[in-house]
């Protein structure tokens, strides 16, 4: 925690030494308090003198207003530096959480990240906030009473010194026992936003196969889970307040007792000894606060903790040097060179010893079973995995020589699930390049087949884009996306199975499209439907993270019996070597 502080707080210094020291000049009016109304009940009730009850009255509200005037500053400093500091701490997570590659991606579920940028970071703020309004005031409070009431009667004090360990071992007790469940009750709201993500995500399917009431059962235990760990540790923090404050009230009745028999032998006055009741009742309420503070911090610590490993998890996957000047003109576009790779903590490779060379301008088809490594190895094209071993080349440089941004720019990319966010068409599609030209996005619309219903729109190219392209058909969806990786005519586009929403006659429109756009563009295409790839210059047949063929469609009929049982599931016979 005091590891965020330093590099999230350092900017407020002038902040964090303003408000507390407001602070402190208020706390310095209530010690002052008990000895001016003392005096008013010594000198002026005692001796029947109202002008001296006016004059200290007076006194007492001149501190008050200034009292509330250094609080009102203290307040806004607080705010200023707990929603400042939270927004950093959460603009940090988020420019981190964008760095991650895949492997740290798959390490932190997403309902986990979700969590810590929101619920934990607002924990962090709190705990700011109450660092500058309350962390100098209450133990200052709790010390200055017990020396003010000390100073009075050091023999009345000895109450102090018997009462205060007291409250703070029940506060050592109830606190020891709560940090464990305020730790566990953060893992426990993950659990919470998993069930919630799947449930609002794959509510259709949820419905369709009439889940609603398996749904709510899930939702209901871990929500049951996470209520009985928080009542456990409400329970007990509800011990403190009663605890200490019959321990506070038994203190108080033996100042009245004790200082009931100086004032009768004229060791004290009734206003040291209203004095004394009322730096007891702000000794121990400070230590009743403290406590309260404890809970906070606990709570900002166990956040804080979950917020440091996100923000100290290195980066598996960073810049190369930069791949301008390097490669060759003849290299091919892309080439895989025995490449192996193994996801952590998995008992065996996902890909196995795959080579293939694709030269530029041709078409390269990936085809497969589920789980044979298809995605995989185009992930390792875009550098979201760094192979395990082996080497991957765009252009003939290894991808951990290129940049990022660079090797980015270089490639275009399609993903399997058509990915749209709120806003326009326009916005959506110039993610490429920002500078495109409305005729180059009507290009890219035209070529992904996506003009015909965007010009049927009313606002056309500013049309409205609802959250994940809600309002968008499935089909729409996935043209739009082909569209936005088109824009700025990339050298290498990669396609993951992006017609798997589309009819044949448009997926075959598209394809067409393509090839005649740009004859010198390198696409990759993976796609479970034979007609899609069977005109590819090369076709990859990926089984079990295995290359078990490697070559034209004619040529893999004749010699992989797998890929023609694939032909053979959704061709005829004659459509197979036609």
């Amino acid at each position: 925690m005091l590891d965020l502080a330093r590099r999230f707080l350092a900017k407020y210094r002038r902040l964090l030494v303003l408000g507390p020291a407001c602070k402190l000049i208020e706390a310095v009016f209530d010690l002052i308090t008990p000895l001016v109304i003392a005096r008013m009940i010594d000198d002026g009730v005692g001796h029947g003198d109202v002008d001296v009850i006016i004059r200290l009255g007076i006194v007492l509200l001149v501190m008050a207003v200034l009292g509330l005037c250094f609080t009102l500053v203290c307040q806004k400093t607080a705010a200023l530096v707990s929603q400042g500091s939270g927004t950093d701490v959460r603009n940090a997570l988020f420019e981190k959480v964008n760095e991650f590659s895949y492997t740290e991606l798959d390490r932190f579920s997403t309902p986990s990240l979700v969590t810590r940028i929101t619920n934990d970071v607002n924990q962090l703020q709190v705990a700011v906030a109450m660092l500058v309004r309350q962390v100098i005031r209450w133990p200052f409070l709790a010390i200055g009473s017990m020396v003010a009431a000390l100073l009075i009667d050091f023999k009345l004090g000895l109450i102090f010194l018997v009462v205060t360990p007291l409250i703070a071992f029940i506060f050592w007790s109830v606190m020891r026992r709560c940090i464990p469940y305020f730790r566990g009750m953060q893992a426990k709201l993950d659990r919470i936003s998993l069930i919630t993500r799947e449930a609002l995500s794959g509510v259709r399917v949820i419905r369709a196969f009439v889940r609603d009431d398996a749904e709510e059962r899930r939702f209901d235990t871990a929500t049951a889970d996470q209520t009985d760990t928080a009542i456990a540790a409400g329970r007990l923090s509800a011990l403190l307040n009663p605890a200490t404050l019959f321990v506070m009230d038994m203190g108080v009745v033996a100042i009245l007792w004790a200082g009931g028999n100086q004032v009768m032998v004229g060791e004290l006055t009734q206003g040291q000894v209203m004095a004394f009741v009322n730096y007891m009742t702000q000794t121990l309420l400070s230590i009743v606060y403290v406590a309260n503070l404890v809970v906070i911090f606990t709570k900002a610590s166990a956040s804080a903790a979950r917020v440091k490993e996100v923000l100290d998890t290195p980066v598996s996957i960073c810049d190369g040097p930069g791949a301008e000047g390097s490669g060759c003109k003849d290299s091919p576009a892309i080439s895989i060179q025995d490449v192996c790779f193994r996801f952590p903590d998995s008992g065996k490779d996902t890909l196995s010893h795959v080579s293939l060379e694709v030269a530029p301008g041709q078409t390269l088809g990936i085809i497969g079973g589920t789980g044979s490594g298809k995605s995989t190895l185009m992930a390792l094209m875009q550098r979201l995995y760094d192979a395990t071993s082996g080497s991957v080349l765009i252009r003939g440089v290894d991808v951990r020589d290129y940049r990022l941004d660079e090797l980015r720019g270089t490639l275009a990319v399609v993903p399997q699930a058509p990915s749209l966010v709120s806003g326009t068409l326009r916005e959506n599609l110039v993610w490429r390049d920002s500078q495109a030209t409305d005729d180059e996005l009507w290009h890219a619309l035209e070529l992904a087949q996506a003009a015909e219903f965007v010009r049927r729109m009313p606002e056309g190219l500013d049309s409205p884009v609802e959250a994940s392209g809600k309002n968008f058909s499935g089909g729409q969806r996935q043209r739009l996306t082909i569209a936005r990786a088109l824009v700025g005519r990339p050298s290498i586009l990669l396609l993951d199975d992006p017609f798997s929403a589309l009819d044949y006659a448009t997926d075959r429109s598209l394809r067409d499209a393509l090839a005649a756009d740009d004859p010198s563009r390198t696409t990759v295409m993976i796609s479970q439907r034979v007609s899609s790839v069977r005109e590819a210059s090369l076709i990859c047949v990926l089984d079990s993270g295995r290359v078990i063929g490697l070559g034209t469609h004619d040529e893999l009929v004749d010699t992989c019996p797998v890929y023609k049982e694939i032909c053979l599931s959704q061709l005829r016979p004659e459509e197979v070597g036609a």
